[in-house]
């Protein structure tokens, strides 16, 4: 339910982190969603990531050479409806790591917090994405979930390795993302 608030499907959002009480808080303005983009063969060529220790070493040059414009869509106004997913905006190559043991790069944004540690975050393309008011696109965070929590580590690149899974995810009629990663471990911090 972190995203709900956050994001309406067809609409881009800024946001501001804050710290309040042990909890972070996200702060978020809807704008007009860009027009629908031309087919993903138009955009960079996406190559197979190399494998480090099983996993795939994926970059968010990757994650992110892509456009991807949420469908305009009011799960208020159609509720009954299935919500369209866009999936077809996001090349087969990228599709093909759903389900792969992947290790990726970014800046961590918590949104959960249990007894001090980070259990659910926004791993980000870069600290300016989301943190500063530059407008993130839908490819440039990942959700990620790591039920045993790691420790809160803003500002710095930190790689996270866990199962990638890629396609539209909801809440509440809401699309709220396409990539989420079933955090393993934290690795290497690069700061």
């Amino acid at each position: 339910m972190f995203l709900t608030s956050y994001l309406k499907a067809g609409r881009s959002i800024t946001c501001a982190a804050a710290f309040f009480g042990g909890m972070w808080s996200l702060r978020a303005e809807s704008v007009p969603a860009a027009p629908v983009p031309a087919p993903a063969a138009e955009f960079a060529v996406i190559t197979q990531p190399e494998m480090e220790d099983g996993y795939l070493k994926i970059g968010f040059d990757r994650l992110a050479g892509f456009k991807f414009v949420p469908p305009e869509f009011d799960p208020a106004a159609n509720p009954n409806v299935t919500p369209p997913t866009g999936n077809e905006q996001i090349p087969d190559i990228v599709k093909s790591w759903n389900g792969k043991k992947a290790v990726v790069t970014g800046f961590m944004l918590p949104t959960k917090l249990e007894k001090g540690k980070c259990t659910e975050f926004l791993l980000m393309i870069s600290q300016m994405a989301c943190c500063f008011g530059a407008t993130p696109n839908i490819n440039d965070w990942i959700v990620v979930r790591i039920p045993q929590g790691v420790p809160v580590m803003m500002d710095v690149p930190v790689s996270f390795y866990g199962v990638l899974k890629v396609g539209a995810t909801f809440e509440n009629g809401y699309l709220t993302g396409i990539y989420e990663l079933e955090g393993e471990r934290m690795g290497e911090v690069k700061g």
